[in-house]
């Protein structure tokens, strides 16, 4: 089985604490590569997070989303500000001193300076890890399952397009036979055409023949391109879990050689034709196989 590398995963999770959403998209890219979108306080996360990506996904460009809504009730974490305190009872005190001022000092009073109490800037604290790795996990898991539904359906299209390569090898087996003899039959009548009543010389003609066979012959060819088929066709039935794209485009490259070379041995319309078919449907697997892990 084969899996593409198009996905999508998206979970809300209600927790102790307020609502985790995760959301995660999955692209094409040579490579494993990601793009986070984190609130404040949650890049420290960001290294565990490429982690659990990782246990499902080896291939590919995701873009993962966290947002987190603290919930009704919820203490917020309170910081004070003991610089600015410092400050404000500086003066205090100094006015005091100054203006021969009377009273204390004490709590209500400062309690009223309301710009020294802060709420934590980081709410994620709050937040267990474990709430968000379960919240990643369970939408990676729906991202990969939407890969691999969309792999069976890549690899239903590079099935059709290899049964298309196979009509057009098997053509070209049945007519590159055919294009000696009637090479053969073509030379015969321009040599006693020109030649008028002297008779052909038959070794020599054999000869002249010979030497076309074996600049014409593309039977290597077609039992290499047939070869490399077979691979690419393994793969994509025993591929397993293990990403596979790689390899399935080194072995279109090498389809691709043997294609090339039939068609400039061709030295015949239909066979070159054929060749052009074979290429085309190369293309279209070269095409597919860049989504596929």
């Amino acid at each position: 089985m084969i899996r593409s590398m198009t996905g999508f995963g998206e979970v809300q999770r209600e927790t102790a604490v307020g609502l985790v959403s995760v959301q995660l998209r999955t692209v094409n890219h040579r490579h494993f590569h990601t793009h986070f979108r984190l609130p404040v306080g949650a890049e420290r996360w960001e290294a565990e997070l490429t982690g659990i990506l990782r246990e499902g996904i080896s291939r590919g460009s995701v873009h993962y989303r966290l947002s987190f809504q603290p919930g009704p009730g919820v203490v917020h974490p309170v910081q004070v500000d003991h610089e600015r305190l410092s400050a404000y009872l500086s003066v205090l005190h100094e006015i005091k001193e100054r203006h021969g001022l009377t009273g204390e000092i004490d709590v209500g009073l400062v309690t009223r300076f309301g710009d020294i109490f802060q709420s934590a800037p980081d709410e994620l604290e709050l937040l267990p890890f474990d709430e968000v790795a379960e919240a990643t996990r369970t939408a990676l898991a729906m991202a990969v399952g939407m890969r691999g539904r969309e792999g069976e359906a890549l690899a239903d299209d590079l099935r059709a397009s290899l049964g298309q390569m196979v009509q057009a090898l098997d053509a070209i087996e049945v007519r590159a036979p055919a294009r000696l003899s009637e090479e053969r039959d073509r030379l015969r009548a321009v040599v006693a055409e020109l030649s008028g009543d002297t008779q052909v010389d038959e070794d020599r003609l054999a000869r002249e023949i010979a030497y076309l066979a074996e600049r014409w012959d593309i039977n290597e060819e077609i039992v290499r391109l047939r070869s490399h088929m077979r691979e690419f066709e393994q793969l994509l039935q025993d591929g397993g879990l293990e990403p596979v794209g790689k390899r399935l485009g080194f072995w279109i490259q090498e389809m691709l050689r043997e294609a090339n070379t039939i068609g400039s041995k061709a030295n015949d319309a239909e066979v070159a034709r054929l060749a052009v078919e074979i290429k085309t449907a190369i293309e279209k697997l070269r095409e597919q196989v860049e989504n596929v892990e």
